[in-house]
């Protein structure tokens, strides 16, 4: 199987995705979504980002490499009673089953980051839009001292070495990382736009109980817990993200956790 492919399908990211909806509801907001704009979401998950899309009357077309949160994608599109969108399997560095200049817009919010072969992916991601459409990516940054990217760094510490030829999907958060991928897909860099901006894992129980979750359903953690136990330091690696986790929660309830997360907003303009 796809190494990609097994992460994502390892745990259930869905339990995750929950803390992210009420963030992801907002950024769409802000998208500009029309009745009848054509919708590419790529790495879509279980659809924190499209179904709210397809509520403000976007077609929408949902992919993920998880067959898990495909079918979980299909089952809230199902349970809403929404006809204008789908989700079905698919690969960010080769959608080979859509066509040329397909959407109005494609949207990827911690999805294609995480995908594999990054100069395919950026140029996948302009091939399928429509000239005159719009790419935009959130990424996480790497080193940033907010929650997300330091998740991945604490995990890190305890992981093995990436095999070779590996390429951090943190380096999407770097700006002139970003404009060489895009440039190799024939995107002028003043067609690239940059800002930070926040997003808030939304939790309801207390920082440690989200760290629990993470560790049971969050693939890179869950590997990292894996190897960590093979080195009998796991009680290490759940004191460092306890530590983290309520470290950075801001909510007012002690029995609840709020997060704030920076992230680099890409908005790509299509030619």
């Amino acid at each position: 199987m796809n190494p990609n492919q097994a992460l994502w399908e390892k745990g259930d990211f869905t339990r995750i995705a929950q803390s992210m909806r009420k963030s992801g509801e907002s950024l769409v907001k802000s998208l500009g979504i029309t009745k009848g704009l054509k919708v590419l979401d790529l790495g879509c998950g279980d659809g924190t980002t499209a179904l709210p899309a397809a509520m403000l009357a976007g077609e929408v077309l949902g992919v993920d490499i998880a067959n898990n949160l495909v079918a979980a994608g299909n089952k809230r599109v199902a349970d809403a009673g929404l006809t204008n969108i789908k989700f079905q399997q698919g690969d960010a560095s080769n959608l080979n089953e859509i066509k040329d200049d397909s959407f109005d817009l494609v949207v990827s919010i911690f999805g294609a980051m995480f995908a594999p072969k990054p100069f395919d992916v950026a140029k996948e991601m302009v091939r399928v839009t429509r000239p005159g459409g719009r790419v935009v990516m959130g990424n996480w940054i790497p080193n940033d001292p907010t929650l997300v990217a330091q998740i991945l760094k604490i995990s890190s510490a305890y992981s093995p070495p990436p095999p070779e030829g590996f390429v951090s999907p943190m380096t999407w958060g770097i700006e002139s990382n970003v404009l060489e991928r895009f440039s190799g897909a024939g995107i002028p860099a003043s067609d690239v736009s940059f800002k930070r901006d926040t997003y808030t894992f939304e939790f309801p129980d207390t920082p440690s109980k989200f760290v629990d979750s993470f560790r049971a359903f969050y693939g890179p953690t869950m590997n990292a817990f894996e190897a960590a136990q093979k080195n009998g330091r796991a009680d290490d690696l759940q004191r460092e993200l306890k530590d983290l986790f309520n470290s950075q929660n801001k909510s007012a309830n002690q029995n609840t956790t709020s997060i704030p997360a920076t992230y680099l907003r890409v908005t790509v303009a299509v030619s």
